[in-house]
C-alpha cells in the first residue's frame, strides 16, 4: 500500500485515532461524544491509557476482567467512514511489510448512541437494539456495492424509483445484547441532523425522502423504528470488513409525540449499564 493510502504518524500511530495496534482489544464501544468514553471508562478497572485527538477519544482497559476499548467517533457517517477503517488497518495490516495480513482478525463493534423514535409504539427513555439499519443517504454506495456478495447487504425498495441500502446487524452480538428490556428494529441512518433527517428551519427543504411515512417502511416483520447518524455505515464497513457490529440506543425523542426526555443522561448511564454487563 502507498503511504497516502495507509498514514501514519510520526511515532508510528494512525493518522487520526492517533492509536498503534496494541492499544485496542478485540471488543470496542463506539460512542459519538468525546466527553461519554469517560463515562464508559469511569466502570473499568486498570485503565491503560486515554488518547485524544480531534473529537477521537480513546481508552482501554478492564470491565470484569475482559479488556475493553471505548472510542468516540464524533457525529455522523463520514467520521465512521474513518474509524472503521483506521481500527481495521491496525489489526489486519502488517506496517513492516506494508501488506495486509492473510490472517484475518475480528473485532467486535458495540455502539452506544442517542436516537430519536419515529413510532408511537417506542416511547423516550427506552432502549432500541437496531436489528438492521438502513443507509438513507447513500453513504455506503462510495464503495463497490454491486460486486460486493453478502447475505447481510441487500436493496430495500422505498418506492418504483428508490431504494435503500438494507444491512443487518451481527447475529451473535444480537442474541448477546438483546434481551426483554430492549425494543427492536430497523434504523435509518441519516448524515446529519437538521435537513437529512427532515426537521424544518429556516431554509426549505428539498428531500425525496417522506419522514412522516418512514415508519411504514418494513422487513420481515420489522418496521423503521428510529433516526440517527451512524448505524447503518457501522453495520455496512463491519460486513465489508468481515467484523462483527451491533448498535443500542438510547431513545431520547419520539417525532411522531413531539416530546424529548427530561433526563438524557440518566437514560445514556443506564444504557452504558446495560451494555457493560453484557459485554
Amino acid at each position: 500500500m502507498n503511504s497516502s493510502e495507509i498514514i501514519t504518524n510520526n511515532n508510528g500511530s494512525i493518522y487520526h485515532l492517533c492509536l498503534k495496534p496494541e492499544h485496542i482489544s478485540c471488543d470496542i464501544i463506539l460512542v459519538g461524544d468525546p466527553f461519554r468514553v469517560d463515562e464508559v471508562s469511569k466502570y473499568m478497572n486498570d485503565v491503560e491509557f486515554i488518547i485524544q485527538n480531534r473529537e477521537f477519544r480513546s481508552a482501554t482497559g478492564y470491565y470484569n476482567n475482559k479488556r475493553i476499548s471505548v472510542i468516540s467517533t464524533g457525529i455522523g457517517g463520514s467520521n465512521i467512514d474513518i474509524v472503521i477503517n483506521e481500527i481495521d488497518t491496525l489489526v489486519n495490516y502488517d506496517f513492516v511489510k506494508n501488506k495486509y495480513k492473510e490472517n484475518h482478525k475480528q473485532i467486535n463493534f458495540i455502539r452506544i448512541g442517542t436516537s430519536g423514535s419515529i413510532s408511537k409504539n417506542i416511547p423516550i427513555n427506552s432502549f432500541l437494539i437496531s436489528k438492521y439499519a438502513i443507509d438513507l443517504n447513500s453513504q455506503l454506495s462510495s464503495y463497490d456495492l454491486e460486486n460486493y456478495k453478502n447475505d447481510k447487504i441487500f436493496k430495500l425498495p422505498y418506492d418504483s424509483q428508490k431504494f435503500f441500502y438494507c444491512i443487518k446487524c451481527s447475529e451473535s452480538l444480537h442474541k448477546k445484547f438483546n434481551s426483554k428490556l430492549i425494543n427492536s428494529g430497523i434504523t435509518a441512518t441519516c448524515n446529519g441532523f437538521y435537513s437529512f433527517q427532515g426537521r424544518k428551519t429556516r431554509i426549505p427543504l428539498k428531500t425525496l425522502i417522506n419522514f412522516d411515512d418512514l415508519d411504514k417502511l418494513s422487513f420481515e416483520n420489522d418496521n423503521v423504528t428510529n433516526l440517527e447518524m451512524e448505524t447503518a455505515i457501522i453495520y455496512g464497513l463491519a460486513n465489508f470488513l468481515n467484523h462483527n457490529a451491533i448498535s443500542l440506543n438510547a431513545i431520547l425523542a419520539n417525532r411522531k409525540h413531539d416530546s424529548y426526555s427530561s433526563n438524557p443522561s440518566s437514560v445514556i448511564e443506564s444504557l452504558i449499564k446495560y451494555t457493560l454487563d453484557r459485554i
